[in-house]
């Protein structure tokens, strides 16, 4: 250990740092969940994968590979991708018609959405957390 080296200015840059990375983060994920809306909205079931992709790389982060979050997740893209392409309409040219999956995958994306907001709140970055710590005063 170097002498004259002040422990609680390290231990305070440390909590500075978690906290605006905490802030930051949740900007980032509030920024994505609007897209993701938005996508979803309009039926752009590409681009709301790839948004929930990109939420999934964040809160998935803080999981483990083979924890029970990590398999219910891969299970559930490997249903969509298993669906073929996400997008409205297949075929090419004269011959593009509807495609006939995108009802299953827009209900496979709206559980993939609500398990990462579920996530998101079970690890205390969203809009509901509940910890076993809490008072129950009313």
């Amino acid at each position: 250990m170097a002498y004259g080296k002040d422990l609680n200015q390290d231990l305070e840059s440390e909590k500075t740092s978690r906290i605006n990375s905490a802030g930051l983060i949740n900007s980032i994920l509030e920024n994505l969940w609007k897209n993701s809306y938005t996508y979803m909205a309009n039926g752009d079931y590409l681009k709301w994968n790839s948004t929930l992709d990109a939420i999934w790389s964040i809160l998935g982060g803080d999981c483990k590979d083979g924890d029970d979050d990590d398999v219910l997740y891969t299970g559930l893209n490997m249903k969509i991708y298993g669906l073929g392409t996400l997008k409205s309409r297949v075929g090419v040219g004269f011959s593009q018609k509807p495609n006939p999956n995108n009802s299953h995958q827009y209900h496979l994306l709206l559980k993939k959405a609500l398990f990462l907001r579920r996530l998101q709140n079970k690890q205390g970055k969203g809009t509901a957390y509940h910890s076993d710590d809490d008072d129950d005063f009313d």
